[in-house]
């Protein structure tokens, strides 16, 4: 079996690799670890390997490993879909949301932001390849949606999140992040320096398109096992 060591160590060499292959500086692409049903065990040993950044899908599940894990200088995302009513704990326990497609969700975390933290790093997720089950907001809408999130003022506006449609040919993974890199750059904000884009799968294509961050699970913890109930 794999350890996590061996595939945190084969993930870096990839990504290294990646930023080489695209002409882009070594180091200028944050690795985010997706730990979502995998234990805080894990996300400890992560961590010990020099890992800080890690992402999580399910807000309970999250909050549980946080407290698990509070002794340690995590720097934590949320990447899955935001419930209204659970705005608050995400306002207070995350560095980063990178989920966010609605205004409304966009104002109550501005709102919740306790006082004495940072104001809260955001990336607005678009959908990318139009799948109707797929969250994220439509690029026609994008500039609408952005322009009013970069005046909440507990929230600071990083850029596009996209989860793009499975696919294996790699001319068509390109294609969809880069819809998502012109969709950035035609927003025109100040500040806006973040892609989160590319996961265990299609990592090497969003490299190429520009990805800022990616968000990898399977390749450094393995398969996911079950969520409990």
């Amino acid at each position: 079996m794999t350890s996590i060591s061996e595939r945190l160590a084969a993930t870096r060499a990839r990504l290294a690799a990646a930023e080489a292959a695209a002409g882009r500086a070594a180091g200028t692409v944050g690795l985010i670890a997706v730990s979502k049903t995998h234990p805080a065990s894990a996300i400890r040993e992560a961590y010990g390997l020099g890992q800080r950044d890690f992402g999580e899908n399910y807000l309970q599940e999250a909050l549980s490993k946080q407290e698990q894990l509070q002794d340690l200088g995590i720097t934590w995302h949320f990447i899955g879909p935001i419930q209204s009513n659970k705005t608050r704990p995400l306002a207070s326990h995350f560095a980063w949301v990178h989920s966010l497609d609605r205004l409304k969700i966009a104002q109550r975390l501005s709102e919740q932001r306790p006082e004495e933290l940072p104001p809260l790093n955001v990336c607005i997720q678009v959908n990318v390849s139009g799948e109707a089950s797929k969250s994220g907001i439509v690029i026609p809408e994008l500039s609408e949606l952005a322009a009013a999130v970069a005046e909440l003022p507990r929230l600071r506006l990083r850029g596009l999140m996209a989860i793009p449609a499975p696919d294996t040919d790699t001319a068509n993974q390109r294609l969809a992040f880069r819809r998502l890199r012109e969709a950035l750059v035609s927003l025109e904000l100040p500040g806006l320096d973040t892609l989160s884009m590319g996961m265990s799968d299609d990592l090497e294509a969003a490299v190429a398109e520009g990805a800022t961050l990616v968000r990898i699970g399977t390749a450094i913890f393995g398969a996911r096992p079950a969520r409990a109930s």
